[in-house]
């Protein structure tokens, strides 16, 4: 192993161990910082017994929690729909780790790359690379817990639509969700309810779990549920059509994912095959493969070839990713 190899590995481990350690002794620090400033606003509330400044204490923003560079992120507007990913994923990370995180790995990226190639163009690419990571991290988490909020769904409407047969209010069925469920969506449910039971009008609160939980059926069934309250109706079958319709869509795109699995196969074969067979070569003829990684023309090939199969796996996966 060349030294300039040895160089980037290690530039590239100091760069990023030392923004993830950085990052998580900030958090651990927040959370400390956060958990004690819970504890004041009750001990306040407590002693005030909700006088003029009790509740306000109680309800204040968390907006200063990240630290320094909290207030700053906050301006842009391009930072709230991560943060709002953040939230739909159930992430725990402040904006302020996100950014540490991002610029982190990317700076850790772009210097090994460019240390082991030389190329301006594969440190650029690389450290773009790098700065995604957290990105497609908070939104491949969101994307899996939204997918199983949809697939608890059909349980949580049978629920509230027993409760309602049973004679129970809504909101007995809500509180049956909330207990009953499981996670994901147990949690919006029980926020839904302890809303409701706060004082928080009724519309608001299901405006807000729309918002948290991007999903049209859940919007569906926010949609029949207000308008019940508005004109009355038989709420009960209204909501056991609605789990029925989410089973068929689920069964729907089951089928589908039968039929596109070749294209799928596909994809990932295509993708593992030019470095399967390039791995082979390099154990039978290693002068032969090294050429890439020491003529400058070879080192640009060896960089477009790598941007062109991630293009054309992506590419693939959107094809096969049929929207039912």
């Amino acid at each position: 192993m060349s030294q300039t190899l040895v160089t980037a590995i290690f530039v590239f481990l100091a760069v990023a161990l030392g923004t993830i350690s950085f990052v998580l002794v900030g958090e651990w620090f927040r959370e400390r910082r956060r958990a004690g400033k819970v504890v004041r606003q009750l001990e306040e509330f407590a002693r005030e017994s909700f006088g003029p400044q009790g509740p306000d204490a109680l309800l204040r923003e968390q907006a200063r929690r990240g630290g320094v560079l909290e207030p700053i992120l906050a301006q842009f507007p391009q930072l709230h729909d991560v943060q709002k990913l953040m939230r739909q994923g159930g992430t725990t990370w402040s904006l302020s780790t996100f950014f540490l995180l991002t610029v982190g790995l990317g700076a850790g990226f772009g210097i090994a790359t460019f240390l082991a190639s030389r190329l301006w163009a594969a440190g650029i690419l690389a450290a773009i690379f790098g700065a995604f990571l957290p990105y497609l991290t908070v939104k491949r988490r969101s994307e899996k817990r939204l997918r199983l909020f949809e697939e608890q769904l059909p349980e949580a409407i049978d629920l509230i639509g027993r409760a309602i047969r049973a004679g129970h209010p809504l909101s007995a069925g809500l509180k049956m969700v909330s207990d009953e469920a499981r996670e994901p969506i147990k949690g919006e449910f029980r926020q839904l309810f302890e809303e409701q039971r706060f004082g928080l009008p009724f519309e608001d609160s299901m405006y807000g779990i729309a918002d948290r939980v991007p999903i049209v059926d859940v919007r569906i069934l926010i949609t029949a549920i207000l308008i019940q309250r508005e004109v009355g109706g038989n709420l009960a079958e209204v909501l056991d059509n609605l789990s029925s319709v989410i089973r068929e869509r689920f069964k729907i795109r089951r089928q589908l994912r039968v039929i596109t699995a070749q294209g799928r196969l596909s994809g990932y074969i295509l993708a593992l095959l030019p470095i399967a067979v390039g791995f082979a070569i390099f154990l039978i003829n290693r002068p032969y493969v090294m050429i890439l990684f020491r003529h400058p023309v070879g080192k640009l090939l060896a960089v477009s070839a790598v941007v062109l199969q991630i293009l054309g796996y992506l590419w693939i996966r959107k094809i096969v990713d049929i929207e039912i």
